[in-house]
């Protein structure tokens, strides 16, 4: 299992655009990535499941990557959280 944390800078947080592009990231890898905030959690291939968190700018959130490819799942994570949020 590889994680991160990152600070969301975006002014708008995890809104629709960016969540549905981080969902279309996240299902090109075997590996379950999940985000966590604020005491939730989601999967991040699932739109609703993310939006749900009603993650904000300044929320920290922990990014976590499981299985057979996870070490190429988290670096396309961190590189999306980093580019788009």
């Amino acid at each position: 299992m590889k994680k991160f944390q990152y600070e969301i800078k975006d002014k708008l947080g995890i809104h629709a655009r960016p969540a549905g592009l981080l969902v279309k990231e996240t299902r090109r890898f075997k590996s379950t990535v999940t985000v966590r905030a604020k005491e939730k959690a989601a999967d991040a291939s699932k739109l609703m499941a993310l939006m749900g968190l009603g993650i904000k700018q300044g929320d920290v959130v922990e990014v976590e990557a499981d299985g057979p490819d996870e070490d190429e799942a988290i670096r396309a994570a961190e590189e999306f959280f980093t580019k788009n949020l």
